[in-house]
């Protein structure tokens, strides 16, 4: 597999997509609302193309009004318990609580990076279990050039089993993502996972029981799913949620990775029955923006961390 980070990938296929169209505190819940919510508006900064670490974030997400901050679970390995008890009482006297960690291991290349990778994860797990969080997720690229499906489904069961055995060795949970858009899948010459049905297949298999989702709303409607499809699952099944809307004006199956938009800022996407069903299933983690958007990026830290704020905010306002 080519050696692509997300925004590299969604890069390449917004390229191949031209073309096509030219022609034809982790666990920690907040108390709930008066609509009986849990889940946390959440910032997690690389999501809207602002650089900043740790405890830069949770100044930014207090100064913003949000509820949760993402979590990086290489820093809090590194600190010593005196260093991460101080980051907690900050965390705390924001009154914020922590959200989601990244995976850190980069299971999409070859075996030898694999097992480079997988070698620095105990040490992030650990990192989360004293923080008292056990949220940690990840993407899977929804198409390869040389691995036929099933034999990228095997390679994926393989490899992220032995990242959840050692996630579940530290009583942390971890959600997988898939990439929904047609003009993602189909971009190479065999398309994988990229729908909610075919994700609880490869989850089954892994079988570690500590396995999940990070869905987001973006990938759920582009590939066709609805409420239905999230009161399928369990809140405790849903690690980490990403909320986003679409641009208007384009055919679905037209629709490129990058080109989307803040959550409520065209109303394509159905937010309200997404966060709605979130909702009645129990849902109790972070629902951060990830936009992927240009104009977003190019915002000053506070401009584009209150742009985010408010549109999670307006999102929530749809919960009945």
């Amino acid at each position: 597999m080519n050696h692509l980070n997300r925004r590299e990938f969604i890069g390449r296929t917004l390229q191949a997509s031209l073309i096509v169209t030219a022609g034809p505190l982790g666990s920690a819940v907040v108390a709930s609302d008066a609509k009986g919510r849990k889940m946390t508006i959440d910032l997690v900064c690389g999501c809207i193309g602002v650089s900043a670490n740790q405890r830069e974030a949770i100044e930014l997400a207090a100064g913003h009004g949000f509820e949760s901050v993402g979590v990086d679970g290489a820093y809090l390995g590194s600190l010593s318990d005196d260093q991460l008890a101080d980051l907690k009482a900050l965390v705390k006297s924001k009154g914020l609580v922590f959200g989601a960690a990244g995976m850190p291991v980069e299971f999409r290349h070859d075996q030898a990076k694999f097992e480079e990778g997988l070698k620095t994860l105990p040490r992030a797990a650990a990192g989360l279990q004293r923080a008292g969080l056990d949220r940690m997720s990840t993407w899977l690229m929804p198409c390869d050039d040389k691995l036929t499906y099933l034999q990228n489904f095997r390679q994926h069961a393989s490899r992220l089993r032995e990242v959840a055995k050692i996630l579940k060795d530290h009583n942390v949970r971890f959600g997988l993502e898939y990439v929904g858009p047609r003009t993602s899948w189909s971009s190479r010459r065999y398309p994988f996972i990229h729908t909610m049905a075919e994700m609880k297949e490869l989850i089954a298999e892994i079988g570690t029981g500590n396995m999940g989702f990070q869905l987001d709303s973006w990938h759920w409607w582009n590939a066709g799913e609805t409420a239905a499809d999230i009161l399928s699952l369990k809140g405790s099944e849903v690690i980490a949620v990403d909320l986003n809307d679409a641009p208007s004006g384009i055919p679905k199956d037209q629709q490129v990775d990058n080109h989307r938009e803040l959550p409520c800022a065209t109303g394509v996407i159905d937010l309200a029955a997404f966060l709605n069903a979130l909702n009645q299933i129990g849902y109790d983690g972070p629902i951060r923006a990830e936009p992927f958007n240009q104009a977003v990026n190019k915002m000053t830290k506070d401009d584009a961390c209150a742009a985010a704020a408010a549109s999670l905010k307006k999102a929530f306002a749809l919960l009945t």
